[in-house]
């Protein structure tokens, strides 16, 4: 690990002499580039150097401590060594932590599906509570959720929602949430009392630009349709909605809800490409965590990640046996404690990797 540093911050310091060049500084987009490199490597440096400060320290220390002291002086250094040790720890923690290869896409913003599964309109109330919980979570983080396309049920549920959540960070917390949602609880029909279990499933996608993923317009299908009809391809001239078929993975996307037809294609582009990008990451990360226990935020659909029981009052997520009662909270959009456990439980995963 310290040889990787090391190179790391010898690099650090060629770019600070490369930003004192006089051909560098005459121009000034290159010196700009510099400068956000050597940003982003700074506080592994700073965190490095000061390792490197804290272990002379600790040598000097131990040094004092064999040559022998008076009582008080030697528990003065004893407990100077034991806090200086502690430190040192705690720099090499985060020096591994900085080593992690970064997802390029966390800082992007979400596309996220909620779809009703297995449980009728009971599963498609529970896509609603879904969709509510994570347009509050949203909120809160100052992000702004914008609907791209919806199948309501009428009784306050969704057979689908796919929405845009626009927010710095919005894919690092939200990546995670992936995979299909259990819950249990007597169904407002359900006139003997008997729990029944239903289930959502949840898709999120960075949000994907025309440079991440390259689609050739003969791969496309596009069909327009009257927006809340079953589809067709031109089925009347003022036909708005859109439906755009990848046709060698078959993969679909549409969308409706905007008011022209130019409008709804642009956002069925927008969620194909994505989908395209998750479909292509899905495929690598089976590959790379295929001897993982912890399968964090992997998008699988037939994995049941999360179960919310009502008659308990718990959110249990099963992937890192973390169990929360609180599930009114919860649903009320306040997750933060969820995403971040599970957040550091793949960090530290991956940190099994880094020595």
């Amino acid at each position: 690990m310290f040889d990787k540093i090391a190179e790391i911050v010898r690099h650090y310091d060629e770019i600070t002499d490369r930003m004192m060049s006089p051909d560098v500084v005459a121009h000034p987009n290159q010196l700009q580039a510099l400068a956000k490199e050597q940003s982003d490597l700074e506080a592994m440096v700073n965190a490095y150097r000061e390792h490197l400060r804290v272990t002379e320290e600790i040598v000097g220390t131990r040094e004092m401590l064999a040559d022998g002291l008076e009582p008080d002086m030697k528990e003065l250094a004893e407990a100077e060594l034991h806090d200086l040790e502690a430190r040192r720890e705690q720099l090499e923690d985060d020096l591994r932590r900085m080593l992690l290869p970064k997802d390029p896409m966390d800082e992007k913003n979400v596309i996220m599906e909620v779809r009703a599964g297995t449980g009728g309109d009971e599963a498609a109330l529970f896509a609603g509570d879904l969709f509510r919980m994570y347009s509050r979570y949203a909120e809160r983080q100052g992000w702004k959720v914008e609907i791209l396309s919806s199948n309501p049920t009428g009784i306050g549920g969704f057979k689908e929602v796919i929405c845009m959540i626009r927010g710095r960070g919005a894919y690092s917390k939200l990546k995670y949430e992936a995979g299909t949602h259990r819950v249990q609880r007597v169904p407002a029909t359900e006139s003997q009392g008997r729990i029944h279990t239903s289930a959502a499933t949840v898709a999120v996608m960075p949000e994907v630009e025309e440079v991440d993923v390259q689609i050739h317009p003969d791969d496309l299908r596009i069909d327009t349709y009257r927006a809340g009809s079953a589809g067709g391809q031109h089925m009347q001239k003022n036909d708005t909605a859109v439906r755009i078929t990848h046709l060698p993975t078959g993969i679909v996307a549409a969308c409706q809800d905007e008011r022209s037809q130019g409008q709804n294609k642009e956002r069925a582009m927008q969620i194909l490409r994505s989908l395209l990008y998750q479909k292509e990451k899905e495929e690598q990360a089976a590959k790379e965590h295929a001897a993982r226990k912890l399968q964090v935020g992997s998008g699988d659909r037939s994995e049941k990640i999360r179960t919310y029981n009502f008659p308990q009052g718990r959110l249990t997520d099963h992937r890192i046996n973390l169990t929360i009662y609180r599930l009114e909270d919860l649903l009320d959009g306040n997750i933060g404690e969820v995403v971040e456990a599970l957040g550091q439980a793949e960090q530290a995963e991956r940190l099994k990797g880094v020595e």
